[in-house]
């Protein structure tokens, strides 16, 4: 299990809360849609729950224990620009392999071309480089995924194919999935309709869990 418990940030420059009191626990296999409006914090809990970012109070563990500082974490992060999170100097093939490399079958599925591998960032697409980022972030390592608005700036079709393949894949080796989003639709389609507790809703504007 995820947990999160009574974080709260700020940073040391700043007299404002950003977060306050806020508490999770994302089990195996778990959907989770975290949503409210901007400015409440949710980009910074995803941050938190990943590691980039220490709580000013409050605590995260993951099974029990304090997210590795070395090595790889169980607990993987794709932010809604790709861009920002890849190396602008490696070549695409050595990005993929910073962590554990993706079977052909995943990126295959992803759309991705074994041409692109001998490419830098800067030579693919928004939508080609996301793909990227979750090829990157889905592998045997990976236990809890922090999806920050993924797909919010690709078209329709490319937001379908990504989200098809990272569903198949969280199914299929039970990773926990936290998705961060202002898109009502795609919420109500991962988070809302099912029995029981494993998709659920959390709207940060009042702090409800709203299980369905």
């Amino acid at each position: 299990m995820l947990k999160a418990e009574h974080l709260s940030f700020r940073y040391h420059s700043q007299q404002r809360w950003i977060l306050q009191d806020f508490s999770l626990e994302l089990a195996k296999g778990e959907v989770v849609g975290l949503t409210g409006p901007s400015g409440l914090g949710k980009t910074t809990i995803g941050k938190l729950l990943a590691g980039y970012l220490q709580p000013t109070q409050g605590k995260v563990t993951c099974n029990g224990q304090s997210l590795p500082s070395s090595s790889y974490c169980p607990v993987q992060l794709i932010f809604q620009n790709p861009e920002l999170a890849v190396n602008p100097r490696w070549r695409i093939s050595k990005i993929l392999a910073e962590g554990q490399p993706p079977s052909d079958d995943l990126l295959a599925a992803l759309g991705i071309h074994q041409s692109w591998l001998n490419r830098y960032p800067h030579e693919l697409s928004g939508g080609e480089l996301q793909r990227i980022a979750v090829a990157r972030s889905l592998n045997s390592f990976t236990r809890y995924l922090i999806a920050d608005e993924m797909t919010a700036m690709l078209d329709a079709n490319t937001q379908a194919l990504i989200w098809q393949v990272v569903m198949k894949y969280a199914r299929e080796h039970e990773v926990a999935i936290l998705v961060i989003s202002h898109e009502a639709t795609l919420l109500k389609r991962l988070c809302v309709g099912v029995a029981g507790r494993r998709h659920r809703l959390i709207d940060l504007s009042t702090l409800i869990y709203q299980i369905r």
